[in-house]
């Protein structure tokens, strides 16, 4: 089977393309190859894929490209989609780029999709689609709320997914993740940004006052979850995937600092992010029930061992920071 996977040179599809490419995966997963499709902006590294491995097909291209989309979706038995623009801030100050791949192309991938008769497509999303949640946690029910316009291009493209389900038959499933964290992420996002400029020996931008909560989640148990969504999950269903570790960002930060051997005085309190959600909470019992899902990392040896690749790899990520400001 050749599996399509949108946006797998940047960090969470990369993980997820290594885990079906490696020895023996094939067998349990069914698919024999693997077509990227990433347009290789800012975010995405070609260093995250073995482009020698025989069961792997690079293709350079935008999500939006209707004709090259058309191309690849023909031979394509199935699709993940991670291609996204994923950066809060980002989105903050320019928000069209963000409408453009979360939102057109999204759907030009499922038009593309339906008229080839793709068996299954997976859309990978977040829980920021919800918004801001002041107690308990979020259900694949409730209702979106988001706030940044990023979050709000990603609820969008989950809804215009979903209606191709109800619409049109298509056999769409979504995923929505709380907080990813692992080895080889973009160092934009706070656990990377922090780790490598500690490392760096520089300072780390605190937001606020430090309280706002999330539940973080290691980029591998992440990638396990769409999996068991791709291959047992139930078309037009919304499955939650969590960490099951809330923290505070202060506390994160601490955290960070320790595994650094740093203290806080290399902590720069910075103004607050506009519209900053206060809290993201999911509850992801479904994953659980009908899946079977259970995360295998804990936070702790986790986040130690993503330092200690950070402190062993500045080879990847030094490159990559002269990016950031692209």
């Amino acid at each position: 089977m050749n599996l399509l996977v949108t946006g797998a040179a940047g960090f969470i599809g990369s993980a997820y393309a290594r885990m079906l490419l490696a020895p023996g995966a094939a067998e349990a997963s069914g698919v024999t190859r693997i077509t990227v499709l990433d347009k290789l902006t800012y975010a995405g590294s070609l260093d995250n894929l073995d482009l020698t491995h025989p069961g792997l097909t690079f293709v350079r291209g935008d999500i939006c490209d209707t004709e090259l989309v058309d191309r690849l979706m023909a031979r394509a038995s199935q699709v993940v989609h991670f291609a996204a623009e994923s950066h809060v801030d980002r989105s903050i100050a320019a928000a069209g780029e963000f409408v453009r791949t979360n939102v057109a192309g999204t759907q030009t991938l499922l038009d593309a999709a339906l008229r080839h008769g793709v068996e299954r497509f997976v859309h990978v999303s977040t829980d920021e689609v919800y918004g801001s949640v002041e107690s308990g946690s979020s259900v694949e029910e409730d209702p979106l709320s988001p706030n940044s316009p990023y979050a709000a291009s990603k609820a969008a493209s989950d809804l215009v997914a979903l209606s191709y389900h109800r619409t049109h038959g298509l056999d769409v499933r979504v995923t929505r993740c709380s907080n990813n964290y692992g080895p080889r992420q973009f160092p934009e996002k706070i656990v990377p940004l922090f780790i490598t400029s500690l490392l760096d020996g520089g300072d780390v931008p605190l937001y606020g006052d430090g309280l706002n909560r999330r539940d973080w989640l290691h980029v591998e148990d992440h990638c396990r979850a769409i999996e068991l969504v791709r291959t047992q999950g139930t078309p037009g269903d919304v499955y939650n995937i969590g960490g099951g570790t809330e923290l505070s960002n202060q506390e994160l930060t601490r955290q960070l600092l320790a595994a650094c051997g740093a203290d806080w005085s290399r902590v720069r309190h910075v103004p607050d992010r506009k519209g900053h959600d206060r809290r993201y909470s999911i509850e992801d019992a479904k994953a659980r029930r009908e899946l079977g899902y259970r995360p295998r990392h804990d936070f702790a040896s986790g986040l130690a061992a993503t330092v200690a690749w950070y402190r062993d790899n500045r080879s990847w990520w030094v490159p990559l920071k002269s990016r950031m400001t692209a």
